[in-house]
């Protein structure tokens, strides 16, 4: 090849590669004027908000995350049919943190670390938050349970910490005790888990039942793995009135059943948190001594017959029957009394996004503010359970209590408390914090 024809060669490949990239600038600039392309160009603010759950999917809140993950993955699907939040697509990380508080702390800083998600959602088991918080606050990552304790109202974690979609503890005692004491009995015993949820009720029940006139005169504390009670149950004083009864994990139908057997035909009162009896039917054999007591409830699990329009639709989307069982398996009993409050909390987290303007990570800042400056949430599709205020110097919502009645082998709503029963006065303020 001579000297000319080379040169003429090499000109020819530059222009060629120069029409190639322009092609390539004309093209893209055309993806950037039609429709849908911002959703890929600007990934900052449409690429899919994270939500890492952090989920009991095995341990002994299994059967509690089995329902918490079918009730999240329910109102994921109503929020990101109804457009998401700020406009984008909701998804949702699923680690399973075995209902162990180490395990825990580890997963929250997975989901900061590694899948780099928005904020991290969904624990219930007391332990496992007060394990988690910590990590949760070190890494700034927005961390929303729904968890029941008063450990996140107590304002003992920290600042990235909420529960906004659920009642604690000791407002649910607080609502029921003048119930307890004028309708159950002035002589209680307690029987509780022995972790951080049971001693909130522990420390909770006696001033408020004190204050009713009535009192606690025994206090059995039951390791929450235990697999059988008969030896605990002579421990319940003679002159009880009142059996007052908290379990959790995977042998509460053992408790109920060896109560009912260790009492026979003739016992106290019982007044039990539906924990005792979470994804346990009550129709099993050996639980008919249980007819006539009564349970706390946070949402009931069996249909009633002035449920709103809002729980109808609720309790259709998460696929429960009016026993409150799968609409696909009638033996697979819901954990009803608290599944709701994810459903609720991730329509918290939408709400506090959208106020907050909120795009990505170094918005979190913004979004605990936002959540911070919540007052209310109406009853509604996003608050089937009902009305609640939300303190959010103690990042801890409020909302009315249910009290039911074993009764022909289904449980009857017979006392709802309002959202003023249970207040009261915080004992410090996260927003003192900083962030």
């Amino acid at each position: 090849m001579t000297k000319d024809r080379e040169t003429s060669s090499i000109l020819r490949s530059k222009i060629s590669r120069r029409g190639a990239l322009k092609g390539l600038g004309a093209a893209a600039a055309g993806l950037a004027a039609g429709p849908g392309f911002v959703r890929y160009a600007q990934a900052q603010s449409s690429a899919p908000i994270k939500i890492g759950f952090q989920a009991h999917r095995t341990g002994i809140g299994a059967a509690y995350g089995r329902w918490y993950e079918k009730t999240t993955n329910a109102a994921i699907k109503a929020i990101n049919a109804a457009g998401g939040i700020n406009g984008r697509q909701v998804e949702i990380i699923v680690e399973d943190d075995g209902t162990d508080p180490g395990r825990g702390a580890e997963i929250v800083g997975k989901f900061a670390t590694q899948h780099k998600v928005d904020v991290a959602y969904g624990t219930l088991f007391s332990h496992v938050v007060i394990g988690s918080a910590p990590t949760a606050g070190e890494l700034k990552l927005p961390y929303f349970v729904v968890s029941e304790g008063h450990h996140v109202a107590s304002t003992k974690l920290n600042r990235y910490v909420f529960q906004p979609g659920i009642t604690d503890v000791k407002s649910q005692i607080q609502a029921m005790a003048p119930w307890i004491a004028a309708n159950a009995g002035k002589k209680v015993t307690q029987i509780f888990p022995d972790f951080a949820f049971g001693y909130d009720h522990r420390d909770y029940l006696p001033p408020a039942l004190k204050a009713q006139g009535a009192d606690v005169i025994a206090q059995i504390a039951i390791p929450p793995t235990e697999s059988s009670f008969t030896k605990y149950l002579p421990q319940i004083p003679s002159d009880t009135d009142v059996i007052y009864h908290v379990m959790v994990g995977p042998a509460v139908l053992t408790f109920v059943k060896e109560l009912g057997e260790f009492y026979g035909s003739s016992r106290p009162q019982l007044f039990g948190f539906i924990d005792s009896l979470e994804a346990v039917d009550i129709n099993s054999p050996g639980l008919e001594f249980l007819d006539g007591s009564h349970f706390w409830e946070g949402s009931p699990r069996y249909a009633q017959p002035d449920d709103s329009a809002a729980q109808q639709a609720y309790r259709a989307a998460v696929g429960i029957d009016e026993n409150g069982a799968s609409v696909d398996d009638p033996k697979d009993v819901s954990t009803a009394a608290h599944m709701f409050g994810c459903w609720e909390t991730l329509y918290v987290i939408k709400k506090a996004m959208e106020d907050a303007g909120y795009q990505g990570p170094d918005d979190r800042a913004k979004l605990v503010e936002a959540t911070e400056a919540l007052t209310e949430f109406a009853e509604g599709p996003e608050h089937p359970q009902g009305p609640k205020t939300f303190n959010g110097k103690i990042h801890q919502c409020f909302g009315v209590q249910n009290i039911s009645k074993v009764e022909g082998g289904k449980l009857n709503v017979v006392h709802k408390t309002s959202i003023e029963d249970g207040l009261y006065e915080p004992e410090g303020d996260y927003t003192t914090q900083p962030l």
